[in-house]
């Protein structure tokens, strides 16, 4: 009589999550090799620090689109909102001589109230928002060249610098840069430890210490990386502080508020969600009112780095913000994402417009790069975020 030896259990398949996670840090080990290769100076701390800037610029916005993409909404018109908001600055500065913290501030609460508006009419009027936000987009656009009269509008006034032009020409000394650097490590360990707590507390499952230490102490790393890369220039650049600023208030509010959970509650299932009591509307209103303040933000940092307003700021940013965040891991349908998805989706894209720079690429191929970008990343979505 024969045995027969008892099958070996079939090896687990990769979840589309970590099939996505190995893809993506091998797309940008890729990216930086091959315009390493190709442009020495890429590597540089110069132009690094160009690069950061340049993140800082688009990782804000997409952290603002993520904001509406996780209830299942989507905005194309962050990009001509970004415009307006950062020329009606300019224009308050340069031709009516208001003070730079109170033109911003005036065109904060713009943003504000526009985005307000937007999401009101979306969510009363049940109206799709890809149609809602194109109509945003083409009235924000004409609206932003009426302001600025189609001139070109510096952020200045008589030449001298501002806290308005400050925003991506300022930079951290040293010290204030490991000071910071210290800081967000402390602030890091405090999240974890009081995640870890909580989950505790109501019984849930808790990640294993060491591999929680692990992946703090190597954001720790980065950070310190970072930091030691930008003092190699002239320091930390403002706009990257003002990115980690936004990044960290919106992580906390996704991850660690209810309003957090009833976004992505709402992404999920949206029957499910009004069933158990979850505001939809004033969900959404409120997660369009603040893209409304990121918007603005950004178009500061935009506008201050171009040095001027001119017709084609925000050109095609909120392409670039909705690639960012999907090639980072959020669903378009909703109900799946996180901030350090979108930043690493936003590092891509950026790595990609430096290098192309560098490298005095057309303009053309550089819009049929990003436009295979997008595809790539809508492909993504389809292909690894089955839910």
């Amino acid at each position: 009589m024969t045995t027969t030896a008892p099958a070996l259990p079939a090896a687990p398949r990769p979840s589309a999550a970590s099939t996505r996670e190995l893809i993506m840090p091998a797309m940008l080990a890729l990216i930086w090799i091959l315009f390493a290769l190709l442009s020495p100076q890429f590597l540089s701390p110069r132009n690094l620090s160009m690069l950061m800037i340049e993140l800082s610029v688009t990782a804000t916005l997409a952290v603002g689109v993520l904001l509406v993409l996780l209830p299942g909404h989507t905005d194309l018109s962050v990009g001509a909102g970004a415009g307006l908001m950062g020329g009606t600055a300019a224009v308050l500065v340069n031709q009516h001589g208001w003070s730079a913290p109170l033109a911003l501030l005036v065109s904060f609460v713009v943003g504000l109230t526009l985005y307000a508006g937007l999401g009101w009419f979306i969510v009363k009027n049940r109206i799709q928002a890809f149609i809602a936000t194109l109509g945003g987009l083409l009235t924000f656009k004409g609206v932003f060249w009426l302001v600025i009269q189609s001139h070109t509008v510096p952020v200045t006034r008589d030449g001298r610098d501002n806290l308005y032009s400050l925003l991506t020409t300022y930079y951290l000394s040293p010290a204030a840069g490991w000071a910071l650097a210290a800081a967000v490590v402390a602030l890091l360990v405090f999240l974890q430890s009081r995640a870890r707590a909580r989950r505790r507390a109501i019984g849930a499952r808790v990640e294993d210490f060491e591999v929680a230490y692990l992946k703090t102490f190597i954001a720790a790393q980065g950070i310190a990386l970072v930091v030691l890369v930008c003092n190699q220039f002239r320091g930390v650049p403002l706009s990257f502080v003002i990115l980690c600023a936004v990044a960290t208030a919106v992580h906390t509010l996704t991850r660690h508020t209810p309003f957090g959970r009833h976004l992505y509650a709402i992404g999920g299932n949206e029957e499910a969600a009004v069933i158990s009591g979850v505001p939809v509307g004033k969900t959404v209103i409120i997660a369009f009112t603040l893209l409304g303040g990121i918007v603005a933000i950004t178009g500061f940092m935009q506008t201050a780095y171009i040095g001027n307003s001119t017709t084609t700021v925000g050109d095609l940013m909120e392409l670039d913000a909705i690639a960012a965040c999907v090639i980072g891991g959020t669903s378009l349908k909703g109900g799946r994402g996180s901030v350090l998805g979108a930043l690493f989706g936003a590092l891509i894209m950026a790595s990609l417009l430096n290098g192309m720079t560098l490298l005095a690429v057309s303009p053309e191929l550089k819009f049929i790069v990003r436009g295979l970008v997008l595809a790539f990343a809508v492909w993504m979505d389809v292909r690894f975020g089955k839910k």
